[in-house]
């Protein structure tokens, strides 16, 4: 049958047969690619919630199910309805507990739903999220939990910036005493002497996030700053000073995952889940042509952008990892958002406020909501689905519909970024 399919294809196309047979493979390619992306269950966040970030009494299990237990009431479903469970955790050894999704999973009620603790850096939130993103997007379940939790905050800063080294390249960098805050002072100096910015515009980004964190009831520092307060407070890492830097914190942000047919028979406001990619970047600082840019980053939105079909120019908003002052104009350069080395002169002119061009962490960012690190991939996606469902209050994107969160591990070795689309 299929030399005679052939036959009959060289015969139409009047080709040599190698090239009939070259164009036979190709088209078959295209069909069962086709029928393979069809068979893709769209998914989408049907409930989200959150506990505030920043030094917090409670355990890291209470914490946990504090935000799981929000995002079930939001969604409006029982721990019943949940079939899997993805938590993504860093430092559960600070508070005694490493077998962090089994515990959940129980605590919840649900000790026979399967669950998975997933650990990558301060990407972990977002490299969960995919996971689960993908177990829905194949079939094997219909709803998810996806929680991020932390609690760090109550061994003090010697002990949590000894674990924080850790996720680092140990043997290169924090072994040999390259805290995160010198390696992005690195990144960060490297930046301002290829691009010609300065410290001024480094201070514009926390200025800005500051400003969203007044209006966020969650975030961890919520203080009003001035770019004066940003130049005058102690020198961290040269040039990255206190109020360059992010806060540690503790917290827990859950949302949860379904496909559409489940979502649509909720009865509830839903965001789709258009866009996911991962991507990565040699482990160390030192492994990289060019520290001014992360590829992990690149990778991750070349994937999210052909799969939600668009380019940067259709993101209304975006929620980016913003660990520094510095990461975020890095971020927002790797994402397409600004040419490279425009991205400083943008945020000094306002481009990324709520009502500027692009708007880029109305939450307040991780320098401003704070970041826990398990959680802090998760939050933003708490932050889309606000936004999208009228909950976001005087920080509103208006007329927002298309929203990427992106979130990177230690300086950038892995990273993922997702798009969501709001459902009128």
């Amino acid at each position: 049958m299929i030399v005679i399919f052939l036959v009959s294809v060289n015969k139409a196309l009047d080709l040599p047969i190698k090239w009939t047979i070259l164009y036979v493979a190709c088209l078959t390619f295209l069909y069962v690619k086709i029928y393979f992306l069809a068979m893709i269950n769209k998914v989408c966040v049907l409930g989200a919630g959150s506990t505030k970030y920043g030094k917090l009494d409670e355990g890291i299990v209470e914490i946990a199910l504090n935000a799981s237990k929000e995002a079930i009431s939001s969604a409006g479903i029982t721990p019943k309805d949940i079939q899997a469970g993805y938590i993504s955790n860093v430092f559960g050894v600070a508070d005694k507990q490493v077998h962090m999704a089994p515990v959940i999973m129980s605590n919840l009620g649900i000790p026979y739903v399967p669950g998975l603790t997933i650990e990558s850096a301060c990407g972990s939130g977002s490299v969960m999220l995919r996971e689960a993103y993908a177990n829905i997007a194949a079939g094997f379940y219909d709803c998810v939990l996806s929680l991020g939790v932390e609690k760090v905050t109550h061994v003090g800063t010697l002990q949590s910036t000894t674990l924080f080294s850790y996720c680092s390249d140990f043997f290169y960098e924090g072994g040999s005493g390259a805290s995160f805050p010198g390696l992005f002072a690195t990144i960060a100096r490297s930046y301002m002497n290829t691009f010609k910015a300065t410290e001024e515009d480094l201070a514009h980004v926390a200025v800005k996030n500051h400003e969203n964190g007044l209006l966020n009831p969650k975030a961890h520092v919520r203080k009003k700053i001035t770019v004066d307060d940003v130049l005058n407070s102690p020198m961290v890492a040269s040039p990255l000073k206190l109020y360059d830097c992010c806060p540690f914190s503790d917290g827990a942000s859950a949302v949860i995952l379904c496909n559409e047919e489940f979502a649509k028979k909720s009865g509830r406001q839903y965001v789709e889940i258009i866009g996911s990619g991962r991507g990565a970047s040699p482990a160390a600082v030192q492994g990289r042509e060019d520290i001014t840019t992360i590829p992990s980053t690149i990778a991750a939105a070349k994937q999210a952008y052909a799969m939600a079909g668009i380019t940067p120019k259709d993101i209304d908003f975006a929620e980016v990892h913003d660990c520094f002052t510095i990461a975020e104009i890095i971020d927002i350069e790797d994402l397409g958002f600004f040419p490279k080395g425009t991205a400083a002169s943008a945020v000094t002119e306002g481009a990324t406020r709520r009502n500027g061009a692009i708007p880029i962490n109305p939450s307040g960012g991780l320098k401003s909501k704070g970041h826990p690190i398990g959680a802090t991939g998760v939050g933003q996606v708490v932050e889309v689905f606000e936004q999208f469902t009228g909950n976001a209050k005087d920080r509103t994107i208006k007329d927002a519909e298309i929203a990427l969160t992106h979130n990177f591990g230690a300086t950038g070795a892995s990273a993922a970024v997702h798009i969501f689309k709001k459902v009128k």
